[in-house]
């Protein structure tokens, strides 16, 4: 039961040494949640679509429901800084939903702060907005919607693969500013069939990332902490890769499909995209920090790195002044892959399920723990 492991964490700390936990536990009420929901507001474009629940003026569509039941239900997209509306509610909230398309970052700060704080709640895929670590060690659960939008950023991966090998973008603005210059495109326009197609990744949205670039007739390339079984790697065409700095200089095009951790933060510097295949294409839908920002601007600019592209930032939302903004070669949108009408409607139906799980103290489905009983999931160790 999600209260029950909650508990039982407290319980741990408290006889390692630390009560912070079971003090927490102990004041949270038992009764009616306050709930916070931090999502991007959509302003005129709310009302554009009925299914449209993942902004802020709809918040996941759950309102009506929570309130019927005395619950409190706050949403709001203003998240940072000290005098921010989420900040005022930190104190006395039971449960904070974030996106990672507008993400609540969840500071050991911030965790220290929320004395009520029991559940940490990811309307979509990735949670390293949180701090885990902290999040553990008090005791909290976090989750997310696992496989919610997995479709959905694998089919904008490969868009975006596309776009690059086809040097779409250039093409586009010559278009938008009254130009016809086909040689200008050209160039430097290839085919996608006989590249070879690196993921580093292959989970859910790796793997199906693969199954969908099987019918170009690429060599398909993957690194994973786990092999796939033979008859998957079979089926779907691709060879495994033990060591990812002996599969990243074959690639022509390398496609980054791992959480960002502690491991993986910063992963791609200078050193390491210097020994990447010159004109390497680049496709990054995970998170934007496990690039080193200047280190990719300054590749796109030598042209050591052909394209880049991806809808990941860091921090979210990306300032003015973000160097990705103004690199050349590049295919950058905001953070929109998996945020798709479609994709909304299974993350608020995935939300609304597990808030019912826990107002009725039952598990969630075991994928979708993040932290649970003070232990991080695998992939984020």
């Amino acid at each position: 039961m999600a209260m029950k492991h909650a508990a039982n964490s407290a319980i741990k700390a408290f006889t390692s040494g630390s009560s912070s936990v079971l003090t927490r536990n102990i004041h949270a009420s038992s009764g009616s949640k306050k709930i916070v929901g931090v999502f991007y507001k959509a302003n005129e474009y709310a009302e554009m679509n009925p299914n449209f629940v993942g902004c802020a003026e709809k918040g996941l569509g759950i309102r009506d429901w929570l309130e019927s039941q005395g619950h409190q239900y706050i949403v709001t997209d203003d998240k940072e800084g000290p005098h921010s509306e989420l900040e005022k509610h930190i104190p006395d909230l039971h449960v904070l939903i974030s996106t990672p398309f507008h993400p609540a970052y969840v500071t050991a700060e911030r965790i220290k702060k929320a004395k009520n704080l029991q559940l940490l709640l990811t309307a979509g895929i990735g949670s390293d907005h949180v701090d885990l670590k902290a999040a553990a060690a008090a005791g909290l659960t976090v989750a997310e919607i696992t496989g919610s939008n997995t479709v959905s950023v694998a089919e904008d991966e490969l868009m975006r693969i596309l776009i690059l090998v086809r040097n779409f973008v250039p093409g586009y603005q010559q278009v938008i500013k009254g130009e016809w210059n086909v040689a200008g495109i050209a160039h430097r326009a290839y085919d996608l069939e006989g590249k070879t197609v690196g993921t580093v990744g292959a989970g859910r949205i790796g793997k199906l990332l693969l199954q969908r670039l099987k019918p170009f007739n690429c060599n398909l390339l993957y690194h994973d902490r786990l092999k796939m079984d033979e008859a998957t790697e079979a089926e779907i065409g691709a060879t495994f890769e033990e060591d990812v700095d002996a599969m990243l200089p074959k690639c022509d095009i390398i496609v980054i499909n791992m959480p960002l951790t502690e491991k993986t933060k910063g992963m791609f510097d200078k050193e390491r995209i210097a020994k990447l295949k010159k004109g390497v294409l680049i496709v990054n839908n995970a998170r934007g920090a496990i690039m080193d920002t200047q280190a990719v601007a300054d590749a796109c600019a030598s042209g050591h790195i052909a394209g880049y592209s991806g809808d990941v930032w860091f921090p979210q939302p990306a300032p003015k002044d973000h160097p990705w903004r103004y690199m050349p070669n590049h295919a950058m949108t905001p953070h929109i892959s998996g945020t798709t009408i479609d994709a909304q409607l299974r993350y608020a139906a995935g939300v609304k399920d597990m808030l019912d799980r826990y107002f009725k103290g039952e598990d969630f489905p075991p994928q979708n723990y993040i932290v649970k009983e003070g232990e991080l999931a695998p992939q984020y160790r």
